[in-house]
C-alpha cells in the first residue's frame, strides 16, 4: 500500500514533482478527468516539425506493464514533497552499489529557475564536444523517465525498468537498516547515478531536487557549481527571503571547486560569496567574468553575442524564447568553460563553431514551446512570480499577440497571487482550471484571487483542463483566422505536461 503524507507533515522537494507519472495509478481526484495516453485529444493543427525529448508510453503492452509496476513502486515510497532533511539515506545507498557518483566528474546546479533549461544547454556543449553524457533533472514533463537522460536522450522504458530491478535488492538493504525507507526521490537519484557509472558516461549533469545541501544530488562531489537565479520559492521549506534561500542552496559549492553565478539579488550573492570563499572555490560571475553582450529576436528564437570565460562567441543562435534563456545560455557555457578549465593561464576558448552548433541543437520542452497555431498556443511551465515574470517578458518579445488568452492551473502551496500579478498585464483573460493531481489548487479559491487581479470580467472559470483548453482557444478565434491572437498554458509542470498530452504531443 503506498504510504501517504500525515496531514501537517513537513515537506520538501518541488510540489510539481509529486506523482508526475503519466499514466500510472496515483492519487488522483475522481471528479477530474484523468491525463493519459488515448484521452481525448484537442482539435489542433500540426505544430512546428521541430523533434521533442518527450518519451510516450511504451507501444508494447508488455514493457508498458513493466514500466506501471516500478512507477507504482516508486509512488509507494515517500514523495519528493516530504522533507527529512538528511543525507544519511542516500548515503547508505551510494554505499552498498559502491559509490556509483564518483566514478564520473559532475556538473551540478541549483538555483530557483532556469535549472532544467540550463542543465540542457550545458548537456548540449558538452556533447557537441564529443562527450558521452548523462544528464538528472526533474520534475519531468511526461514521463518519468525524462528525468535520466544518456547521450542527450531520456533512457528507454526497457532500460529504466532494467536500472530500478538492478537496484531493488539494494533498496531493500537501506530501507532495513533506516529509520525512514528511501523517498521516490532518493531512488530516483540513485538509479540516476548507477545508469551513469554503467554507461559509462565522460560527465553527468545534476539538478538539485530542491535547495542544495540536505538535496539527495548532494553526495556528488562537483568539480563545477551552477547557481542559477535565486528567488522566493518554497519559502516555507528554504527561508523568506533570497538571502535566507540561498544559504541552503550554497550547499552544493565543495572545496576547490568552481562556481558559475547567475546574476543574484544583493543578498543572496553575499551569501554565496561568503560560501565560496570559505571553501576556496573559485567564482565566475555573470556580468562581470561572463554575460551576454548582445541579444536580438530572431524567427524561432534569438541571436546572442555572448563573453565567456575565454573571450567572445557571436553569432549565437538560440532556439529558445526570452531573455531569461539568453543568460541561461551564458551561464551554460561559463559552466563549460570551467569544466574545460578555460580562463585559466594557459586555456584557450571553445571552438566558437562547436559552440554554436550546440547551442542551435537545444530544446526545452515546456518552457515557451508551441504546441499548435491558428491560434498560437505556448506552454511555459513557470510556477512561481519570478519565473511568470520572465515568461510574460518573454511572450510578449517573442509573439507579439494582440490578445492573449491564458490558462493557469497552479498547485495549493504556490505564491498564486504573485504568479496571478505577474501575468496580468500581459493577458486579456484568464481561464482558471486545475490539473488532475490532488495537490492542484482549488478553482474556487484560485478563481476568487484571479477575480481579485483581473476583475471579474476578464475570468472564466474551467474545472477540467480540457475545457479550459477548449475554452481559451475559442476565446482567441474570437479575433479572426488573420488576428494576432493566442493561448499561454501555464502554472505548473504538472498543468504544462497533462496540455501537452491533450495537444497531441504525448
Amino acid at each position: 500500500m503506498s504510504e501517504r503524507v500525515p496531514h501537517g507533515t513537513p515537506e520538501s522537494g518541488d510540489p510539481d514533482d509529486f506523482e508526475r507519472i503519466v499514466g500510472a495509478e496515483t492519487e488522483r481526484d475522481p471528479d477530474l478527468a484523468v491525463i493519459e495516453a488515448g484521452s481525448r485529444t484537442l482539435r489542433t493543427q500540426a505544430g512546428p516539425p521541430k523533434p521533442e525529448e518527450i518519451p510516450s508510453r511504451p507501444a508494447d503492452p508488455a514493457v508498458d506493464r513493466e514500466l506501471r509496476e516500478v512507477e507504482s513502486a516508486l509512488l509507494g515510497r515517500w514523495p519528493e514533497t516530504r522533507l527529512e532533511p538528511s543525507l544519511t539515506r542516500i548515503g547508505a545507498l551510494m554505499d552498498v552499489l559502491g559509490e556509483p557518483q564518483r566514478a564520473y566528474p559532475s556538473i551540478h546546479i541549483t538555483g530557483t529557475n532556469g535549472k532544467t533549461s540550463t542543465a540542457r544547454m550545458i548537456e548540449a556543449l558538452l556533447a557537441s564536444f564529443e562527450l558521452r553524457t548523462g544528464r538528472y533533472t526533474s520534475p519531468h514533463v511526461q514521463s518519468v523517465t525524462e528525468r535520466i537522460s544518456v547521450d542527450g536522450a531520456p533512457v528507454t522504458p526497457e532500460r529504466f525498468v532494467e536500472i530500478y530491478r538492478d537496484i531493488a535488492p539494494f533498496l531493500d538493504l537501506v530501507d532495513a537498516a533506516q529509520e525512514h525507507r528511501l523517498s521516490f526521490f532518493e531512488v530516483l537519484t540513485g538509479m540516476a547515478f548507477a545508469a551513469f557509472a554503467d554507461a559509462p558516461v565522460d560527465v553527468a549533469v545534476v539538478e538539485v531536487g530542491m535547495g542544495g545541501s540536505w538535496d539527495a544530488t548532494n553526495v556528488i562531489d562537483a568539480g563545477v557549481a551552477v547557481v542559477t537565479p535565486v528567488d522566493l520559492d518554497h519559502t516555507d521549506r528554504l527561508g523568506t527571503s533570497p538571502g535566507e534561500i540561498a544559504r541552503e542552496k550554497a550547499g552544493v559549492v565543495k572545496q576547490g571547486a568552481t562556481v558559475v553565478l547567475a546574476q543574484q539579488p544583493v543578498d543572496a550573492a553575499q551569501v554565496l560569496l561568503k560560501k565560496a570563499v570559505e571553501v576556496d572555490a573559485t567564482v565566475a560571475r555573470a556580468g562581470m567574468e561572463f554575460g551576454v553582450v548582445a541579444r536580438e529576436v530572431a524567427v524561432g528564437g534569438q541571436l546572442l553575442t555572448l563573453r565567456g570565460l575565454g573571450g567572445e562567441y557571436p553569432g549565437v543562435f538560440l532556439p529558445l524564447h526570452g531573455e531569461h534563456q539568453a543568460h541561461n545560455a551564458a551561464v551554460a557555457l561559463a559552466a563549460v568553460e570551467a569544466f574545460f578549465g578555460v580562463g585559466s593561464d594557459h586555456a584557450r576558448p571553445l571552438d566558437q563553431e562547436t559552440v554554436r552548433s550546440a547551442f542551435a541543437s537545444v530544446a526545452a520542452p515546456g518552457r515557451m514551446e508551441v504546441v499548435r497555431t491558428s491560434p498560437t498556443v505556448v506552454l511555459d511551465a513557470a510556477h512561481n512570480p519570478a519565473g511568470a515574470r520572465a515568461a510574460a517578458a518573454a511572450v510578449s518579445e517573442a509573439f507579439g499577440f494582440a490578445r492573449l488568452v491564458g490558462v493557469v492551473g497552479p498547485s495549493g502551496d504556490k505564491d498564486v497571487k504573485g504568479l496571478l500579478e505577474a501575468f496580468e498585464p500581459v493577458l486579456s483573460e484568464v481561464v482558471v482550471t486545475r490539473n488532475s493531481t490532488h495537490r492542484a489548487m482549488d478553482v474556487d479559491a484560485l478563481a476568487a484571487i484571479a477575480v481579485e487581479v483581473f476583475g471579474e470580467e476578464r475570468v472564466q472559470v474551467e474545472p477540467r483542463l480540457d475545457d479550459a483548453l477548449e475554452a481559451a482557444v475559442t476565446l482567441a478565434e474570437e479575433e479572426g483566422e488573420y488576428a494576432s491572437a493566442g493561448v499561454l498554458v501555464t502554472g505548473s509542470v504538472i498543468t504544462v505536461g497533462e496540455a501537452r498530452l491533450l495537444m497531441g504531443r504525448g
